[in-house]
């Protein structure tokens, strides 16, 4: 049964390395960190944000209380329960049944150990099984080698490449497919 996008993850989606669970406001902290590093906010074409944790905490519990129907935002989790990133859908358009994800593994310590694609592979079984939702999209700079090959073990495909406020980006995507 194909349930809407917006009714879903009420219980956190496990994988086999990564809990995806609905952000909370206990996440705030590590967020800001993450989002005012600038390694980090480089692989997202961002510029690391330059506002007071008071200030970011007042919008972050602002923005969970706003329950978007074109946006959908998780907390990775490893199985003992540390909060190592962030994974998102966004730009749902039920009408062409498409999306696009995004992803951010914040703890080091975490990156290249499989985490992100045991996160993204997570999220795309349920997307594809749950929802109504057929093709998922991204973008990521050509320099995020460790990126893309998350992505293509998920089973994306380059699809073209598009420059975005100055920033080059190489588009990938997937499609619904028998294996979800």
């Amino acid at each position: 049964m194909k349930t809407h996008p917006r009714l879903i993850f009420k219980t956190p989606l496990t994988g086999q390395k990564t809990r995806l669970r609905a952000k909370t406001a206990a996440d705030a902290e590590r967020d800001y960190q993450w989002q005012t590093d600038a390694e980090i906010m480089h692989l997202d074409a961002t510029m690391p944000l330059e506002i007071t944790f008071t200030r970011y905490l007042i919008e972050y519990r602002q923005s969970l209380r706003e329950h978007s129907p074109t946006r959908r935002l998780f907390a990775i989790e490893t199985m003992n329960g540390e909060h190592i990133g962030n994974l998102s859908y966004y730009g749902i358009n039920e009408d062409e049944g498409r999306a696009e994800l995004g992803i951010m593994i914040g703890q080091r310590d975490y990156r290249d150990k499989g985490y992100g694609t045991d996160a993204v592979n997570t999220l795309l079984r349920h997307i594809f099984n749950h929802t109504g939702l057929r093709r998922i999209t991204l973008k990521t700079l050509p320099e995020n080698i460790r990126a893309q090959k998350c992505f293509l073990k998920c089973g994306f495909t380059p699809s073209g490449e598009k420059t975005i406020d100055g920033h080059h980006f190489l588009l990938m995507e997937i499609t619904r497919q028998p294996r979800y």
